[in-house]
């Protein structure tokens, strides 16, 4: 396309959502960093500004109306209208269910699903003008039921029964919406898994890695590639699906 396309990535400070950003600078988009700390998210901007992309970092808390309209007309102003939308930001707050708080059980509601609902809706304008738009949702394999993820599952299935809804309904815009749903990928967050289950992070990989079918953990790269091919233009006829990212078949 002649134009720039602009991608947004939310909770792009650090883990798969760096990964992605850094990847979609390196397909020649430019890319908004969003994360709930702007400070957190120059690093990322910095190393794409560095290696001749462009990009911005903006600090936002996609659970807030307002700020996420103001976010997305920020990038608009910046760095030109989105056309790729990647809703990666989200929270953990485990517990098992008969201790699992109201507090703990919106947090990871709020984040995941509001926050995917508000930057969705806030950037679909734009794709529809342009006739031409890409939303990347991030699932999970836990939409498939997690021990102890009542909340981070039900949010995750819920990211899917979103996507597919978008893709319905934007299709005829040549917008389309995908998700993807990542096994185990090493990162901070599953580092910090480890650390509140007390073991070490060497043995939680190891004990997890025994049921992958490739025999390894997963990286952000591993993530970042797919969520590249479903924001290019060589995916426009693909739109509605989960493509899980586990290393091997889900059921």
């Amino acid at each position: 396309m002649a134009q720039t396309n602009t991608a947004i990535v939310s909770g792009a400070a650090r883990g798969i959502g760096a990964e992605v950003a850094r990847q979609l600078a390196s397909d020649g988009l430019a890319v908004a960093v969003l994360d709930i700390d702007a400070d957190a998210c120059h690093q990322v901007a910095s190393e794409i500004d560095g290696a001749g992309g462009a990009s911005i970092a903006v600090g936002v808390d996609v659970t807030d109306e307002k700020a996420v309209t103001e976010a997305v007309d920020q990038v608009v102003g910046e760095l030109g209208a989105p056309t790729v939308l990647v809703n990666n930001a989200g929270i953990i707050r485990d517990n098992l269910l008969f201790r699992m708080t109201l507090e703990e059980w919106d947090q990871v509601m709020s984040v995941h699903l509001r926050g995917a609902f508000l930057l969705s809706r806030a950037v679909q304008g734009h794709m529809i003008n342009r006739g031409f738009g890409r939303i990347v949702n991030l699932s999970s394999t836990s939409a498939l039921g997690n021990r102890g993820q009542a909340n981070y599952s039900a949010a995750k299935a819920g990211v899917q029964g979103l996507t597919k809804t978008l893709a319905l309904e934007l299709g005829k815009f040549g917008v389309t919406a995908n998700a993807i749903a990542p096994g185990f990928i090493e990162t901070d967050m599953t580092r910090e898994t480890a650390q509140r289950l007390g073991v070490s992070f060497d043995d939680f990989k190891a004990a997890v890695v025994a049921d992958i079918p490739v025999a390894r953990g997963g990286h952000p790269a591993d993530v970042a590639h797919a969520v590249s091919f479903f924001a290019s233009e060589a995916a426009g006829f693909v739109s509605g699906q989960v493509l899980y990212v586990a290393g091997g078949p889900t059921s």
